[in-house]
């Protein structure tokens, strides 16, 4: 079934009607502690009706919209609190579709995410999107999707399976569910003036809806003044207090992250609990999760606990998602609050600063208790082709992934990606390694890295070498997630068990593949886009717990290591990545040589 929501003008006659005494509400929740995130306020004992899956009336006292079928919910003492919103987050990221993803955090009291599908976008195009949008749709809470905006995020830089254009983003904007443009990766490209991005940004604010940042670079001098000029209305990718008040003070809304592998709260939350600034600009949100954490730990209702825990007070934490990301989205007078006329999401929890989420409501109804979900997220029928796109063009072998020696030399100075733990940066390294027969072999903590092109059929394979993981004795490890063009990025000490790795994705439709001494020790399955599962989130995060736990077996002592895995590939972030066009030096965007010259 369709999940569908009425909007106030077609219920208000209803609302009215129950306010003023004249009809019955469908719900009340009464004897509780309402947090009013409109006015920054917690109002002891205020009540709340609800009809047509709308807030009709707030106030001390709604014993007057109480009828005969009115189920009543007695809060008992409790918080009432607004459903969580999360700014800017990716599904793909929890290797889940979006109805297993809404069934994973509807528990944790999400009730409306804004998703950028750009991982998608890269294998499937346009059409990936729609699928993203339509069973977005579907779903019981509120999922608005972002239209992708940079695929390729580099143009010249990578090759992706689909690239959207500047007719795409016009073309999407007419979807129900688009809510805007998803994160402007290609900086560069609006701060030189590039004309599709800047065409691209032009048909969203034509269609009156909000521009994605992602300004990746500490430089908030002339560059950072023109990137917002260009449109984009909010950043995540801040690090530093400094960055935080840079945003805002441009009109930007500052997005801090805590994602599975993004640790960018704490550093930035300052500017408001110790300098002061208006927290009314400032938006929690995820980007990245992965279905463990989802599954462990929490989702928008562990960033909210990480805030106030770092020194934010509790409603101000709320705001930051809640009322302040609806109002970022233009939707203040459609959710973010328990406010009349507001779809009616909220929650129950007995503290404000453990925020234990006892009973999740959205649009009226109770969608979960108790960590349990209560309702139905219904399933895209995701077509056969969404689930064959590894297209790798023949059957690697050990030779695939050779690095050629210059000609009559024994050691070679090669540059190196060097893994930064819990951060998406890079360090772009070098090591002088041995040549045997002819080929460059890593050593010392240095490993191959290869990108084995998945969309086209090409049957090319880039070379290169990593550092940071800690991998020892013989292994490998391959995955078709593999930021942002999500060809397969393949890491290893032993080149015949990267090729093992790689032909294995090959065979089961994407996913990630780990091998040790010859055999494989861990495998998910990911057959959509070679990105997500249609399984729950539980089984999805058990496999993943099994990828995390073989990639210890083989030497890594990273937190998060798999998400720096997935990232090797990501050419907007500094400093040195891997594409199918070549190593990339980010902070020149340009393709370098991977075996330097002898001085």
């Amino acid at each position: 079934m369709e999940h569908h929501i009425t909007s106030w003008a077609e219920v208000a006659p209803r609302l009215v009607a129950v306010a003023a005494g004249r009809a019955h509400a469908d719900l009340v929740v009464r004897g509780g502690k309402l947090v009013n995130v409109q006015s920054r306020e917690v109002l002891d004992g205020w009540q709340v009706a609800v009809a047509d899956g709308r807030f009709a009336y707030v106030g001390p006292d709604a014993s007057h919209c109480i009828g005969p079928d009115t189920r009543v919910i007695e809060a008992a003492g409790r918080y009432l609190i607004p459903g969580l919103c999360d700014g800017h987050m990716h599904i793909e990221s929890g290797m889940l579709t979006p109805a297993e993803f809404a069934a994973a955090v509807i528990p944790h009291g999400t009730t409306t995410m804004f998703t950028d599908p750009h991982e998608i976008a890269n294998v499937l195009g346009l059409r990936g999107v729609r699928m993203m949008h339509d069973e977005a749709l579907m779903q019981p809470v509120n999922i608005y999707t972002q239209m992708p905006s940079c695929a390729p995020s580099a143009p010249g830089l990578e090759t992706t399976g689909f690239e959207i254009s500047a007719d795409d983003v016009a073309e999407a904007m007419a979807w129900p569910g688009i809510i805007g443009l998803g994160e402007m990766m290609n900086f560069p490209g609006v701060i030189n003036g590039d004309a599709q991005m800047l065409a691209e940004m032009a048909a969203t604010m034509n269609s009156g809806k909000t521009v994605g940042g992602h300004y990746a670079s500490p430089d908030k001098g002339r560059d950072f003044s023109a990137y917002v000029a260009g449109g984009a209305a909010d950043d995540h990718e801040g690090t530093a207090e400094a960055d935080a008040i840079a945003r805002v003070r441009n009109g930007m809304r500052s997005m801090m992250r805590l994602g599975s592998a993004w640790y960018d709260v704490e550093s930035q939350i300052t500017a408001v609990t110790e300098k002061g600034l208006d927290p009314r600009n400032f938006i929690l949100c995820t980007d990245d999760c992965m279905a463990g954490t989802l599954v462990n730990d929490g989702h928008m209702n562990r960033v909210v606990r990480h805030a106030i825990a770092c020194g934010c007070e509790p409603v101000v934490a709320l705001q930051m998602a809640t009322i302040n990301t609806a109002t970022h989205f233009g939707l203040e007078r459609e959710l973010g609050s328990i406010a009349p006329g507001r779809r009616a999401d909220m929650i129950l929890t007995s503290d404000l600063t453990t925020l234990p989420i006892e009973e999740v409501i959205a649009r009226g109804q109770t969608v979960a208790r108790d960590g349990k979900i209560t309702v139905d997220c219904p399933h895209y029928a995701w077509p056969d082709d969404a689930r064959a796109t590894m297209r790798m063009g023949k059957v690697l072998a050990d030779t695939d992934f050779e690095v050629a020696a210059p000609e009559g030399r024994n050691r070679v100075t090669a540059r190196v990606i060097g893994v930064v733990e819990n951060q998406a940066p890079t360090k772009a390294l070098e090591a002088d390694l041995p040549v045997v027969d002819g080929v460059v072999e890593g050593e010392g903590g240095v490993c191959q890295i290869a990108l084995v092109e998945r969309h086209r059929a090409t049957g090319d394979v880039v070379n290169g070498f990593v550092s940071g993981f800690g991998y020892s004795g013989k292994m490998a490890m391959a995955s078709t997630v593999a930021h942002d063009s999500h060809h397969m990025i393949v890491v290893g000490t032993d080149r015949a068990m990267m090729a093992q790795a790689a032909n294995r994705l090959g065979e089961v439709g994407g996913g990630i593949s780990v091998w040790k001494d010859g055999a494989e020790i861990a495998l998910v399955k990911l057959p959509i886009a070679g990105l997500m599962s249609d399984s729950p989130a539980a089984e999805v995060a058990a496999g993943a717990d099994r990828m995390v736990a073989a990639m210890a077996d083989c030497g890594c002592t990273l937190n998060n290591a798999y998400m720096q895995h997935s990232l090797l590939a990501l050419v907007v972030i500094p400093e040195l990545r891997i594409s199918d066009l070549g190593l990339v030096d980010v902070t020149k965007f340009e393709l370098t040589e991977l075996i330097k010259d002898p001085e």
